[in-house]
């Protein structure tokens, strides 16, 4: 009688480890568009902390290819090897996506520095001073909600769908500046210092949130990543990770000296949780 429990015990010790070592579930998000744009680092990093923390083994990696934002938005909503983005909320994603309405970035998307093009600084100077922008054209990417935003703003803008061809434009002159957010302008302006800066007086501010979206359809990693974030927020680690990231650049670009032209955002979704102060980003 002992021989079959016995096996049945040398069973259970092989089966178990197994079992506890199930293979993770894959989750893709989109590789950046550009070798030097690097806007996805924070919200990669951020993520493999969130889903360690979702109670279920997932595995986070990078597309193979790299993507612009609305070829990894239209991916991600067909379930075509994208499953989570993270790009600023508009009412139009949010009825195509299903958003975690919790602020990856706290704002500081909204937050808008002018790069220009060093040897305009002198004329940048009588500019700041008038504060006619409206006259000049600003560039950005077509399928970004920026376009949207400014243009409804009464900004001249260009749009291209090509990132690295916007530094180009601007040094060859073909738009006059490029507005980038704050946790974004410095890395770029440092990869690009031979010829562009951040203009040292002016910034751009509209409500706006940086979301984690999955498809439709997909609850169980809409629900794991709100989990996730819930416990980093009460934790403390978010905190601690989104200083790492953005304290040094938010100190940089001296918001309290600046002048900030307010500009109203229309592609703002009703659900902007501006409730929860500590997700917004204060000057």
């Amino acid at each position: 009688m002992l021989r079959p429990v016995r096996a049945l015990f040398a069973l259970l010790a092989v089966l178990v480890p197994l079992l506890g070592s199930a293979a993770p579930t894959v989750v893709t998000i989109p590789r950046a568009e550009s070798e030097r744009d690097a806007r996805s680092q924070f919200p990669f990093f951020l993520l493999e902390q969130v889903l360690q923390r979702s109670g279920r083994h997932y595995l986070l990696q990078k597309s193979d290819v790299r993507m612009q934002q609305g070829r990894a938005l239209l991916q991600l909503q067909k379930g075509e090897g994208i499953d989570v983005v993270c790009y600023m909320t508009s009412a139009e994603r949010e009825s195509l996506l299903l958003p975690i309405r919790i602020p990856v970035d706290k704002g500081l998307i909204g937050w808008r520095l002018l790069m220009i093009k060093k040897s305009q600084a002198a004329r940048w100077k009588q500019i700041a001073a008038s504060g006619e922008l409206r006259d000049l054209t600003a560039g950005q990417g077509s399928d970004w909600p920026d376009f949207a935003i400014l243009r409804a703003n009464g900004f001249k803008v260009y749009g291209t769908t090509n990132y690295d061809s916007l530094f180009s434009m601007l040094e060859s002159e073909r738009i006059d500046y490029f507005p980038r957010s704050v946790n974004e302008v410095w890395l770029e302006a440092d990869a690009h210092q031979d010829q562009l800066m951040v203009e040292p007086t002016l910034a751009f501010r509209y409500a706006a949130a940086s979301y984690y979206f999955v498809r439709k359809g997909n609850e169980q990693l809409a629900a794991d990543i709100t989990i996730g974030m819930e416990k980093m927020i009460a934790d403390g680690s978010y905190e601690k990770l989104f200083q790492e990231y953005y304290g040094e650049v938010i100190r940089r670009s001296g918001l309290k000296d600046r002048r900030i032209i307010e500009l109203n955002n229309p592609l703002l979704p009703n659900g902007l949780p501006v409730e929860r102060r500590n997700l917004q980003f204060r000057e």
